[in-house]
């Protein structure tokens, strides 16, 4: 295998790194559930809060951590000015360990998202 075809192949080092965060994790089953076919809604910041206990360190880990490394592997679009996220050219990449964790939630322990 050439270095050119390594940098072109899906990373699943890269996926499963995305994916090791509940935040991050959180932040792309949202964008997952409409499927390949239509594209989800944007969603924002605010959304993504729900019942967290700190909600001002979360926005600060969300931006300056989790959407900034999602953003870089481009799994998301995320306008830093509006706080929009929206799917990312590589977020398909993704869909079948998300497809996985999803069915599997039930099965799987500690808090998936």
């Amino acid at each position: 295998m050439t270095g050119q075809e390594t940098r072109t192949q899906p990373s699943l080092d890269a996926a499963l790194t995305a994916l090791a965060d509940r935040k991050r994790r959180r932040v792309l089953v949202s964008l997952f559930g409409s499927g390949p076919e239509s594209p989800s809604p944007p969603l924002h910041l605010h959304e993504l809060h729900r019942v967290e206990t700190e909600p001002q360190s979360f926005e600060i880990d969300m931006c300056h951590v989790h959407l900034p490394k999602l953003a870089d592997e481009g799994y998301i679009q995320w306008d830093r000015d509006t706080g929009e996220i929206a799917r990312g050219p590589r977020f398909d990449e993704l869909r079948p360990l998300l497809d996985c964790l999803v069915e599997n939630a039930d099965e799987l322990s500690g808090d998936v998202f």
